[in-house]
């Protein structure tokens, strides 16, 4: 199986409301794919469906091979969630947390727990009701890590960690997850930790999925290219196979496209379009993600 998950015609309302229609994506065995996109376009939802907890209007999702619905408890055992909220028993400590997750999870490996929570300096006798939010976010994920499972789902892993924790967690995870061989299904608001993160990116618009690829290929093949219009009165451009979003603020203007820097002088010099200074601009996956999304 070449695949650790798989989500086929995907469609999902809430009331007559379309979160998206027909959404196709998979995850390689080994790899890390982080789902971006703004407040309201469906992670969560998504998260929620494959898992099992909500049904969708339309379509399935698949972990290695059986429908998300109905995974038997072998299928169950090999997947590791931590949803949004980090919830946990704050009146236990360190050591009494993670001796009574053990008894629920026959591959428990405690290594990876007590390796991230010594990175913390924080000491096996320490509550968790001691502890700051970022602290005890880290917790939980180390809890993840100790289940072993073969597919991590982590909704919104950075909820309460400042960059230094967060960083320290990215680093921690991916060379975990590589080394081990691990499948990491992630979302997350702080786009730049994404980009040192996962390998594969899923970018949800509202109602559809703007964008499916390699953040190698994205970052390689995207591009800003930023000039000043002469005469911007009453310009406006189109979306096409050249230009996949614009933006004009008075007489300064970005076009983001796929297309080299001839192409979109091309495309402007067909229009007629008076402009001066066009240079490209390099961008992180923040800039980039803002630039398929657009910024409202």
């Amino acid at each position: 199986m070449e695949y650790a998950v798989e989500c086929v015609n995907l469609t999902h309302y809430y009331g007559s409301r379309l979160i998206y229609e027909n959404m196709n994506f998979n995850i390689k065995h080994g790899s890390i794919l982080g789902l971006l996109g703004k407040n309201g376009t469906g992670k969560t939802t998504t998260i929620n469906i494959l898992n099992g907890y909500l049904e969708p209007y339309a379509g399935n999702c698949y972990i290695y091979g059986e429908d998300s619905h109905n995974l038997s408890p072998e299928t169950k055992a090999r997947v590791g969630f931590l949803m949004e909220g980090h919830i946990q028993y704050s009146f236990m400590n360190i050591y009494q947390i993670e001796k009574y997750y053990s008894s629920f999870y026959p591959k428990w490996k405690k290594e990876p727990y007590y390796e991230l929570m010594s990175k913390l300096k924080v000491l096996p006798n320490q509550k968790l009701s001691k502890m700051s939010c970022g602290q005890r976010s880290q917790v939980a994920l180390g809890l993840i890590l100790a289940q072993d499972p073969d597919l991590m789902i982590l909704d919104d892993y950075s909820m309460g960690l400042d960059p230094g924790y967060r960083r320290l967690f990215i680093d921690y995870l991916q060379e975990y997850a590589k080394s081990e061989n691990k499948t990491i299904f992630v979302t997350s608001h702080i786009i730049q930790d994404m980009e040192l993160l996962i390998d594969d990116c899923l970018i949800l618009g509202y109602n559809s999925v703007l964008l499916s690829m390699p953040v190698k290929e994205f970052m390689s093949t995207y591009k800003q290219y930023k000039f000043k219009l002469t005469d911007n009165t009453n310009i406006e451009f189109e979306k096409s196979d050249i230009v996949n979003n614009y933006e004009i603020v008075k007489n300064n203007a970005t076009i983001y496209s796929f297309k080299d820097k001839d192409a979109v002088e091309g495309y402007l010099n067909g229009l007629g379009v008076a402009y001066s200074e066009m240079k490209e601009i390099p961008m992180t996956l923040e800039d980039a993600f803002i630039g398929i999304t657009g910024k409202y």
